[in-house]
C-alpha cells in the first residue's frame, strides 16, 4: 500500500537540555529561548528555535545546526547558576521530518502514541515509542518531527523506509 508522505532525514539539530525551576531558566534565559510552554507535551516557536516542555522541570530546547555555537554563547551552560542545568546534547539525537497526508499513519505504523488532535494538538511535543527504540515527537506544519538516539538512525530511517512501501 502506498501512502502519500515524504520522509526527511534532517541529521542533527542543535539542542540543549534544561532543568529546573521555569522560573529560574527564564531569568537565566532571558529573551535568548522562545516562550515557555505553559503545558507539558507541548512547543513554541520563536524564528527557528523551538522550546519542548517534555517533562517536569525539563525543556529542550532546538534550531538548526549552525545555531549552537551562538546558542551556547547567549545561555552560558558552564555560567549557570546551581539551580539550573543547561546542557549541549546536540550530537545525541537524529532528527526525521513526516509529512504529508498520511503522516498520521506512519506514526500510527511506528508508535502507540495517539496523535489525534483532540489528544495530540498542533502544539504537541513528547517522548514515546518508535519501532521499538525511544523517539522525541512533535507536530510540525503538515506533520511531524521524530528523532531517536543518534546511533539508531540508520535503523529508524530503514524501518520508516519499509512502513510507506
Amino acid at each position: 500500500m502506498g501512502y502519500d508522505v515524504d520522509i526527511k532525514r534532517l541529521g542533527a539539530m542543535a539542542m540543549f537540555d534544561l532543568k529546573g525551576a521555569e522560573v529560574d531558566l527564564s531569568k537565566w534565559c532571558k529573551d535568548h529561548v522562545p516562550a515557555f510552554p505553559d503545558q507539558a507535551n507541548t512547543h513554541k516557536q520563536k524564528g527557528d528555535a523551538t522550546l519542548l516542555f517534555i517533562g517536569p522541570q525539563r525543556w529542550l530546547l532546538m534550531a538548526d545546526l549552525s545555531r549552537e555555537a551562538a546558542i551556547e554563547t547567549d545561555l552560558k551552560p558552564d555560567q549557570a547558576p546551581p539551580e539550573i542545568s543547561i546542557v549541549r546534547v546536540s550530537d545525541t539525537q537524529c532528527f526525521f521530518q513526516i509529512t504529508g497526508a498520511d503522516a498520521d499513519q506512519i506514526l500510527s505504523i511506528a508508535s502507540p502514541l495517539d496523535v489525534h488532535h483532540s489528544v495530540f494538538p498542533e502544539n504537541g511535543a513528547t517522548f514515546t515509542e518508535a519501532f521499538g527504540l525511544k523517539a522525541l515527537v512533535f507536530r510540525c506544519p503538515d506533520g511531524f518531527w521524530m528523532a531517536v538516539e543518534q546511533s539508531f538512525g540508520d535503523m529508524l530511517n530503514d524501518y520508516l523506509t519499509r512502513a510507506i512501501s
